[in-house]
């Protein structure tokens, strides 16, 4: 099952009100859990040891996409540490995927710390499903740090970049 199927039934199951939906195949176990209230949903993902053997890579990126709250609690200490960044515009991932920061290996960089940015710039691409999805800017200003390293995994809604307003 490949990651924009799970996505879509994890929509699907949220939005059906089920609290919980088993899926069991050849290779593998899908079970993904709604909170009472609807806002949480968990997938929990049980693969063969034989298919760990073969892909262990696939394998983990898995369980850091059911979890966002392990990638926010990783960030808790950064903004607790500067609370003067409660200025800047936080620029987050509208999607999961692996960021890059530049449109191919060849080419520069879309920008720098310390570029100023305007309202439609792209600022980076994030590969979703061999598809590559240039995030633009929803505002603009100075790009003040660049928050994730690049060809690393992204989650939804991981800040990606502070950028100064003023």
């Amino acid at each position: 099952m490949e990651l924009k199927q799970i996505q879509n039934l994890i929509k699907f199951v949220a939005k059906s009100g089920a609290s919980e939906v088993k899926l069991e195949m050849e290779d593998f176990k899908i079970t993904i859990k709604t909170g009472s209230d609807g806002e949480k949903t968990t997938l929990v993902q049980q693969v063969p040891a034989e298919a760990m053997a073969q892909m262990p890579m696939p394998a983990m990126p898995q369980p850091q996409v059911s979890q966002p709250q392990g990638a926010v609690g990783n960030q808790a200490p950064q903004e607790q540490a500067a609370p003067e960044e409660d200025k800047y515009v936080t620029v987050k991932s509208p999607i999961i995927g692996t960021f890059y920061r530049k449109p191919s290996p060849d080419k520069p960089v879309f920008c720098e710390v310390g570029d100023i940015i305007k309202e439609g710039d792209v600022l980076c691409v994030i590969e979703a499903m061999k598809l590559f999805n240039e995030i633009e800017s929803e505002v603009s200003g100075k790009i003040v740090k660049v928050l994730v390293d690049d060809s690393s995994p992204v989650e939804f809604d991981q800040p990606l970049f502070l950028v100064d307003p003023a």
